[in-house]
């Protein structure tokens, strides 16, 4: 492909460019004072298919619209389904930014914008690698669908209505998602496994009223104290989660699998550095990179109640409240969790509160084969590209229809990742390297040529 990698390295400026003008956009999907801003990102999407020549649809949905687009056809060539996302988190605390999330900023070669790498630039790549093909060759050597959402980071329902209903249209032969990390720097990675995860809102009320807590203290029952004591007994000192049947579909590491994830060079004393803890802690037993990638955890994410303010206000507070997130690996069940939580906390409720738990979203973890035809392809793109092989990881986080894929259309799901597991993503300042960018490009460009090799289903 050297007429293409040529093609590329001449637009590397004018592609930027376009990368700046859609982190300009606040597509903050999770607040709805962004709303416009999030259709603008999805029109802006659309606009880039269009100037390719792919008829691209904006659908609507319950909450914000997806973007849908189709090459033309190449008979008998297989098909790739790209996934990605254009909306992004929220920003707070803004005072933490060194330059507006907005406002794309470049230093030491990485670009500062809310959506750099989570998941814009990585989405981008491989926007115009079509692009790269179409200039230079005229057509794609296989057939590319993209569906891009714009609720990924708000737990929303329409893209996972639309796979269930367009299985049809969205059939393929593999599915392409750009929205993870390499192993790090110039250690390109092909991540085999997602964690899923269960989100949810515990709100407790006791009286109708704050009180005064001398008045009432040790006499009501005050929300503060239950919320410290339940979030408390949900998991113990072992670091072992304690609501009922949690481990029960929990597939044990392998001794492979063990040696494998130890194989990797991962340096926990620079990981520590990196995140500026302390200690490293989790469940007895395992390894850090054991505990990210392949066990089940529970953490709160947000707790609140009673006064807030400056200096000292003596209130028994009405209520408090807590958000609730547990990360699942492969075969657990996101219902049965949710099902056994509410026992716990029901069990554990004391006298004189009255507890409401609110699931916001939930979703399976997944595992992908290293060795299928469809993963050595993307690992020939990657090394291309990026001058070394990749190695084989799994993610802690969450992409629910990364499982929907796997199950529904029933193909193969390649995650590659271009970004950094410190580009600050759901965090302030958050970065993606332009090397790292421009690298994924060529290898989205390669992936297109080593896929097109590749049997077609059914074939």
């Amino acid at each position: 492909m050297p007429n293409i990698n040529e093609y590329l390295d001449q637009n590397k400026g004018r592609f930027e460019e376009e990368f700046f003008d859609l982190l300009r956009i606040a597509s903050i999907s999770a607040d709805p004072t962004y709303h416009d801003d999030v259709a603008r990102a999805a029109r802006w999407v659309a606009g880039q298919f269009e100037r390719l020549g792919f008829p691209a649809e904006i659908i609507p949905t319950g909450g914000h619209p997806l973007v849908y687009a189709e090459s033309p056809r190449v008979p008998g060539a297989p098909t790739a389904l790209v996934y990605g996302h254009y909306d992004v988190q929220p920003v707070v605390p803004l005072e933490l930014w060194t330059t507006p999330p907005f406002e794309p900023a470049v230093r030491d070669g990485n670009v500062f914008a809310r959506g750099a790498s989570d998941d814009k630039g990585q989405m981008l790549t491989h926007v115009k690698s079509a692009e790269a093909w179409l200039a230079v060759e005229g057509q794609l050597p296989i057939n590319l669908k993209y569906l891009i959402e714009g609720e990924e980071e708000c737990g929303g329902q329409g893209v996972a209505d639309f796979v269930e209903k367009h299985r049809d249209r969205l059939a393929c032969d593999c599915v392409v998602v750009s929205d993870s990390s390499q192993f790090g720097p110039d250690r390109p990675a092909i991540t085999c496994g997602l964690r899923g995860i269960v989100y949810a809102e515990l709100l407790l009320t006791g009286p109708n009223r704050d009180l005064h807590s001398g008045s009432f203290g040790g006499a009501v029952a005050n929300p503060a104290n239950a919320l410290a004591r339940m979030l408390a007994a949900l998991i113990d000192d072992r670091g072992r989660v304690q609501v009922p049947g949690f481990y029960d579909d929990v597939v044990a590491l392998t001794d492979k699998q063990r040696e494998q994830f130890a194989s990797l060079p991962f340096d926990e004393a620079a990981y520590l550095a990196g995140i500026g803890a302390s200690a490293l802690v989790g469940e007895e037993g395992f390894t850090t990179l054991e505990r990210l990638w392949a066990r089940p955890t529970y953490d709160v994410c947000g707790m609140w109640s009673g006064y807030q303010g400056e200096g000292a206000k003596t209130v028994l507070p009405s209520a408090a409240g807590a958000k609730l997130s547990f990360r699942l690996v492969p075969n657990q069940d996101p219902a049965k969790i949710i099902e056994g939580l509410r026992c716990k906390l029901a069990e554990v409720c004391p006298p004189g509160i009255r507890m409401d738990l609110t699931v916001h979203h939930g979703g399976r973890g997944v595992l992908v084969s290293e060795d299928s035809p469809y993963t050595q392809a993307a690992a020939r793109a990657v090394e291309q590209a990026f001058g070394a092989p990749p190695v084989y990881t799994r993610e802690g986080g969450s992409i629910p229809v990364v499982v929907l894929f796997s199950e529904l259309l029933g193909v193969d799901v390649l995650l590659l990742g271009w970004g950094q597991s410190d580009d600050n993503a759901h965090s302030p300042n958050e970065k993606f390297s332009l090397a790292d960018f421009h690298r994924g490009i060529k290898a989205s460009a390669q992936l297109w040529e080593e896929l097109a090799s590749c049997p077609t289903k059914g074939s």
